[in-house]
């Protein structure tokens, strides 16, 4: 791909990228010519298919494997990349235990749920753009994947650990993006909306039928939900030269349903 818009030459490493919002980054950047370190945790066979998705676009990469709630483990993996590309260029941070590890209220979370938050967010975070830092070319971007309405309210209870992790992370965000910024590294948090092919399709099928009624109906006011593609596009953008002078910031991606006043029925809203 020619122009201002092409990662040709480029390498990343995006966490949690064998399904879901991290295949949807994996796949954009790709399409773009960067080379991607494909990373997975327990489902090879996913992370087999995003590698060959990748190849059919024309771009390479490899698989690794890690637990990113372990410290030692996400230090290993970013010396894998390291030997495999021998520098890095962009850091995605996607990836998360399943909801059954974490999902619990306020007064039934136990210490251990909310350290698999915790150290899936927040401490891998660190870990992992400590070192991805050392080997990332001037110019490079770290961007972490959240979900700011969680980090920010307390309605759904049992999001409490997950959202109170990705608080954390967000605020490591702002740190890392001034600690960086010498080195014209920016970097970045990504909040998309509900999405499919997400955390949303882990929830019950009844949950999932109300939450893609009530954002088609209004809540999104483009009228649907988000996709892992439409992530990826924003990803895509902000990996561009043209996104060089934006650094420690929270961008929402939701369609605007982070514009919505919840305290009015959207049909008031939108009329």
């Amino acid at each position: 791909m020619k122009g201002r818009m092409s990662l040709n030459g480029k390498f990343a490493l995006i966490t949690g990228s064998s399904r879901g919002i991290g295949r949807g980054i994996a796949l954009k950047l790709a399409e773009r010519g960067a080379k991607i370190a494909i990373h997975y945790y327990q489902n090879e066979a996913a992370a087999k298919q995003t590698l060959a998705m990748i190849q059919e676009r024309g771009s390479g990469g490899f698989l690794v494997q890690a637990d990113v709630t372990k410290p030692e483990e996400v230090q290993r993996m970013v010396k894998n990349v390291h030997s495999e590309f021998r520098v890095l260029d962009i850091f995605i941070s996607n990836a998360r235990p399943e909801v059954s590890v974490f999902f619990q209220p306020p007064m039934d979370i136990t210490v251990e749920q909310l350290d698999a938050a915790f150290n899936s967010q927040a401490k891998a975070f660190l870990i992992a753009a400590k070192e991805a830092a050392r080997i990332m070319r001037d110019g490079g971007r770290i961007i972490a994947i959240t979900y700011a309405t969680g980090s920010r309210t307390g309605g759904l209870l049992p999001w409490v650990g997950m959202g109170s992790a990705k608080a954390a992370m967000e605020s490591l965000v702002r740190y890392f993006a001034v600690a960086l910024a010498r080195r014209s590294i920016t970097v970045n948090a990504i909040s998309p909306g509900w999405t499919e092919d997400s955390v949303l399709n882990t929830l019950p099928e009844a949950a999932q039928n109300l939450i893609r009624s009530w954002h088609k109906q209004g809540w999104t006011p483009m009228r649907r939900l988000g996709t892992p593609r439409d992530v990826g596009d924003v990803v895509g953008l902000f990996c561009s030269p043209e996104a060089s002078w934006i650094t420690g910031q929270v961008i929402y991606a939701d369609g605007g349903a982070s514009l919505m006043n919840a305290e009015v029925p959207p049909e008031i809203q939108l009329t």
